[in-house]
């Protein structure tokens, strides 16, 4: 039986997130994505700056912050 490409992967894997903040750019609202490298990752928080000008986005690993918006 083959197993599927995804089972068995957990979130630890991902160590990259993308997090969506506030409005007013005071707290984290939600991660959005998470990632498995820093290429990925800083591709997601691309589109995701570019989807939400208006708004704080924020690219962290192991509680630093790699870019911010």
């Amino acid at each position: 039986m083959k197993r599927g490409a995804h089972e068995g992967r957990t979130t630890d894997n991902l160590p990259y997130f993308i997090e969506l903040w506030n409005k007013s750019g005071s707290k984290p609202l939600r991660v959005i994505a998470r990632a498995q490298n820093a290429a990925l990752a800083r591709a997601i928080f691309k589109a995701a700056a570019t989807e939400n000008p208006e708004r704080k986005l924020t690219l962290r690993r192991d509680g630093r912050t790699l870019a911010a918006t």
